[in-house]
């Protein structure tokens, strides 16, 4: 097969230098495959996307900061009847994180969300009230990489309040309790390739933080998919990610419970290398 990888210019900056470039392996992997395999950026105009066999969008991970250049661009491969993957209707619902609505009232247990719309009045402490905990953590709802992710306390109300109100005014926020499993148990990752489980790893933070990615120095230890978190990813990925080359289910164990935190269907690292046959296991969806 003739494949685009979709990536971006700013490849370089997420990647830490104890964890080696997922996309070099991917295409070394592939290609040893007898593929031909060519990184894209998504942003550049002379691409001729019609003229692979395959336009896998891999890691665009600057989508968040110039979405409506991505949705554009989205559109532009739908006119020309580019098939991407994973598919562009599925790329536009998961890319704001309001898709977690629509899994919450199909049943999925996720963690307790508060939203903020692009402009609202924030009144702290109506939030602490109304999540029930002294710990915030506040995301915007188009984002990646933790940007402009933090967490807030009470005691922090009156510091950060005018940070939070000017963020608020550019674009939509969410505000979820913190979950304190992350420090002290992690953060599980479920990944799915072609729609079957793959491997899983726990995911923890530096000491201090609450960020969990590698490039911020959290830790990442391949591990065997509890029973019980296992069968709630399959059930997501089974009603939310049908004919996704890949899915990644992110949550934490409470209490014996998954707690969905994000279902990441556009451009999540895959911890390819840290389960023997996860290359072979991705080749093979691409076949189908």
């Amino acid at each position: 097969m003739n494949i685009a990888l979709v990536t971006c210019e700013s490849l370089t900056q997420y990647a830490a230098p104890t964890v080696e470039d997922e996309d070099s392996l991917l295409t070394r992997y592939l290609r040893e495959q007898g593929h031909q395999v060519t990184p894209r950026v998504w942003t550049n105009p002379a691409v001729d996307w019609a003229g692979y066999d395959k336009v896998v969008v891999k890691s665009p991970w600057d989508y968040f900061d110039r979405v409506d250049d991505f949705y554009a661009w989205l559109d532009r491969m739908d006119a020309t009847g580019i098939q991407l993957l994973n598919p562009s209707s599925i790329i536009r619902w998961n890319a704001d994180k309001k898709y977690l609505r629509d899994l919450e009232q199909a049943g999925v247990k996720i963690v307790p969300t508060h939203w903020l719309p692009k402009g609202s009045e924030v009144v702290i402490d109506d939030l602490f009230d109304k999540l029930g905990s002294d710990q915030l953590v506040v995301k915007p709802a188009v984002s990646g990489g933790a940007k402009n992710t933090f967490t807030l306390t009470r005691l922090e109300t009156a510091e950060r309040l005018p940070q939070l109100t000017e963020l608020v005014q550019h674009e939509d926020f969410l505000v979820q309790p913190f979950q304190p499993q992350i420090q002290t148990e992690g953060e599980w990752s479920l990944i799915y390739l072609g729609g079957q489980f793959s491997h899983c790893v726990l995911k923890t933070p530096k000491s201090g933080d609450f960020r969990v990615q590698h490039y911020l120095g959290g830790g990442i230890e391949p591990r065997e998919a509890p029973a019980h978190l296992r069968q709630a990813a399959d059930r997501i990925i089974a009603q939310f990610a049908q004919d996704c080359l890949y899915a990644r289910v992110d949550g934490v164990d409470a209490n014996g419970e998954f707690l969905l935190m994000e279902l990441e269907l556009i451009e999540p690292f895959l911890y390819l290398a840290s389960s023997e046959g996860a290359l072979t296991r991705y080749e093979a969806a691409l076949h189908q």
